[in-house]
């Protein structure tokens, strides 16, 4: 491990990509510190505190620290996170799979990417704009903004502001981090909240371990948090390499008197295609529910009428809570959608059996073209199957704990499911991408075992 180290930094190229990405993080992080003017921090924290368990405020910060990398439980100016520019890309995603005009602009290449990617842009701008103005009032209802503040129109429109440019700088940190560092920029900004995030829990679990305590953690909660850190990082390392490989026959042709081809090799079919991004995009728009059925009961609750209204919000607002049945079905029904459209929108079986025709391969027993890409589409639907069970499974751990075993939801989050999954994800396709470059200069990596690769003549 030593040795690899020391060959990741012998590599310049390499070299500059790691300190750059680690130094982007690092901004990162002090923008994270940074207070939103005119929010009364100390109160912030403890309406956070005492309602982290049960109150939407709680939940919500709790989701968007996990998955956006945002700071919402002490109202920094990264307080969103990256969650807006992360929504935007959904919605055009899904809109370049429905609008045929879209799909011939993405479908353009370079330059078609770059104007969808504009428009992720200004979308994101837009979002930023309307969840700023959605939070402070959230927060206005809470009492944490002071009275002085919330009369300035011009306050508004600079916390707002600060709101909005903080996404936008973290949009921009991760498109820097894709162009000169190593790793998927938002990936690595959202692992890096995690990260920051897990020494809280375990001081948590430290606070609470009070073993035959009613209300504390006792050896089962702890037996089941270690269980499900072992079963995250082993699960996410086995679905992250695991893969389907169908056998490829290329064929023979003669060059005079020589026969050329006939090899055979395979084509590797990830079995979680989507990797991490299913559960993110899922658990991204699973915010929405709880924040619109929370708003929903407390308009009902503050009205006379107990009507029809009232008893649709009431139940709304209880059954769609982090962990109800209701929630559990939803949140399942998203991450199989969106492991569906993943491959929907990155595989296409039809270019793929289009490449291997040009190139003279094929499928044993298959015929080249229509009948090809319908093979390869039928095993990618089927292994995704797959997939989508293993990132719901891993979804659902969180709840089970906390429901089952009293552990604090805040603990399960980053020890016991999705956060720990994003980390491993993400750490596993750094690994491999710092794997790729030092195998390209003959130099073993993290995932290689082994003395140093020689190249030709011992070089």
């Amino acid at each position: 491990m030593l040795q690899t180290l020391v060959n990741v930094f012998k590599v310049p190229e390499l070299r500059n990509k790691v300190i750059f990405t680690l130094s982007m993080l690092c901004v990162f992080r002090i923008g994270h510190w940074i207070p939103l003017p005119g929010v009364n921090q100390e109160q912030m924290k403890q309406i956070f505190d005492a309602s982290a368990e049960g109150s939407a405020f709680g939940k919500i910060a709790i989701y968007v620290a996990t998955f956006s990398g945002g700071a919402l439980s002490h109202s920094t100016i990264f307080g969103l996170g990256i969650a807006p520019y992360i929504t935007a890309s959904i919605i055009f995603q899904i809109l370049a799979s429905a609008m045929p005009q879209l799909k011939k602009i993405q479908d353009e290449g370079p330059t078609g990417r770059q104007k969808i990617q504009e428009w992720t842009r200004y979308a994101t701008l837009a979002l930023c704009i309307v969840q700023g103005i959605g939070w402070l009032v959230f927060l206005d209802r809470q009492g944490t903004i002071y009275p002085q503040a919330m009369a300035s129109p011009l306050w508004w429109v600079m916390a707002v502001g600060a709101l909005t440019a903080g996404t936008l700088f973290l949009m921009w940190l991760g498109e820097q981090i894709d162009k000169f560092g190593i790793g998927n920029g938002v990936s690595m900004i959202i692992m890096a909240g995690i990260l920051a995030t897990m020494p809280v829990a375990l001081i948590d679990i430290y606070r609470t371990f009070e073993p035959g305590t009613p209300g504390k953690m006792g050896v089962p909660g702890l037996t089941g948090i270690a269980a499900g850190f072992v079963l995250v990082c082993a699960g996410s390392v086995l679905m992250t390499v695991a893969q389907r490989r169908i056998p490829v026959q290329q064929a023979k042709h003669t060059r005079g008197r020589r026969v050329f081809g006939g090899q055979r090799s395979f084509l590797p079919l990830r079995i979680n295609h989507g990797g991490v991004m299913p559960i993110v995009f899922a658990s991204t728009l699973m915010m929405f529910p709880g924040i619109l059925f929370s708003y929903m009961h407390e308009v009902a609750q503050a009205g006379q009428s107990r009507g029809f209204f009232y008893l649709a919000a009431t139940w709304l607002h209880n059954n769609f809570t982090t962990g109800q049945f209701p929630y559990v079905i939803l949140y399942v029904i998203m991450v199989y959608f969106f492991s569906y459209f993943w491959i929907t929108v990155q595989f296409n079986p039809e270019e793929m059996s289009k490449q291997l025709k040009e190139h003279g391969s094929f499928i044993p027993g298959l015929r080249p073209g229509p009948r090809t890409a319908e093979y390869l589409e039928t095993v990618m639907v089927r292994i995704t199957f797959v997939g989508a069970a293993f990132l719901s499974v891993m979804a659902v751990l969180p709840m089970v704990i906390n429901k089952s075993l009293g552990v604090a939801e805040s603990i399960t989050h980053f020890l016991g499911g999705t956060g720990l999954l994003i980390v491993v994800s993400v750490t596993l396709d750094f690994l491999q991408r710092v794997e790729a470059n030092l195998l390209m200069r003959n130099y073993t990596g993290f995932l290689s075992g082994g003395d140093e690769i020689r190249g030709p003549r011992g070089k």
